[in-house]
């Protein structure tokens, strides 16, 4: 068959499904005491959208507390067609670069994505509550059993 009749993949249902989360928002966050910061409320503004045709979930976030920004991130989101799983590449104002992406899936309405470093675990936790609005929390653990929160936040659509 010639080449030109080849067709190049599409999105799948699961890539379609990230769409719930495009969109910018607007978070009312707690940041929990860490080594990092003494923790308390903070806001954010995220700015997220479909790209690379229809594949990915482009997401940036910044959040200010007391009048300045004190944490931005950068998260792209994917369907991995090989493992099934959906992988989270999450970068952030840290610094830190984690040696592989988030990986894992849907219940109901909840998205739960977990990574693993040389400094414990990471999952990033995502429920839709309705078009409008989503919950996201963040938590840590050094075994990936008991999971203490980072970050907690309701984010609502800006129209």
């Amino acid at each position: 068959m010639p080449r030109d009749h080849l067709a190049a993949p599409t999105p799948l249902e699961e890539h379609r499904k990230l769409a719930a989360f495009a969109g910018e928002w607007s978070g009312d966050e707690m940041v929990f005491p860490s080594r990092w910061n003494e923790g308390g409320p903070a806001t954010s503004h995220v700015t997220a959208r479909i790209d690379l045709n229809g594949f990915y979930l482009i997401q940036d976030t910044r959040q200010t507390r007391d009048g300045k920004e004190s944490f931005a991130t950068h998260g792209v989101f994917t369907y991995d067609r090989e493992d099934r799983l959906y992988k989270l590449f999450w970068h952030d104002s840290l610094g830190y670069y984690p040696p592989s992406p988030a990986s894992g899936g849907w219940t109901g309405k909840t998205l739960i994505l977990v990574r693993g470093s040389l400094r414990g675990n990471a999952r990033h936790v995502y429920e839709i509550i309705d078009d409008n609005c989503y919950t996201m929390k963040i938590q840590f653990s050094p075994d990936a059993e008991g999971w203490a929160d980072v970050l907690t936040g309701v984010y609502r659509r800006i129209h």
